[in-house]
């Protein structure tokens, strides 16, 4: 009859607490507003998801006359709350080549709404 194996000692145990530490985030925390389901901008408007992922050709539509673009992880620091980053919106002359890399490195697109719903965001998810 063969002999049984030797059980080892520690195991799955040993080698997590062998890992080193995860990291903070720290200063760069970006809470994903697609997965919150909105954010509050710099200037303290509140931005709603409407929809989305749409469709290329809303994509487009939205791109050339949203009242605000921005694009996915850029951003600034909020300096009322230490630590607070959200998305940048985009300054005019900014949106045309933020929309040509967009589409030259694929993309997803979400639309925004402002809380009062008179106003429209696009929000765009760059592949790197």
């Amino acid at each position: 009859m063969p002999s049984k194996p030797h059980r080892r000692t520690g195991g799955f145990a040993e080698v997590l607490a062998a890992l080193p530490p995860k990291e903070e985030p720290g200063r760069w925390n970006l809470d994903d507003p697609i997965e919150k389901g909105g954010f509050v901008d710099a200037g303290g408007c509140r931005w709603w998801l409407a929809r989305g992922p749409v469709e290329e050709r809303l994509a487009r539509r939205l791109a050339a006359h949203a009242d605000e673009l921005t694009v996915g992880l850029r951003g600034e620091l909020v300096e009322a709350s230490p630590g607070h980053y959200v998305p940048a919106l985009l300054a005019p002359e900014e949106r045309p080549a933020a929309w040509r890399e967009a589409c030259e490195l694929g993309y997803l697109a979400y639309e925004f709404r402002s809380s009062e719903g008179d106003r429209t965001l696009l929000y765009l998810v760059v592949s790197c």
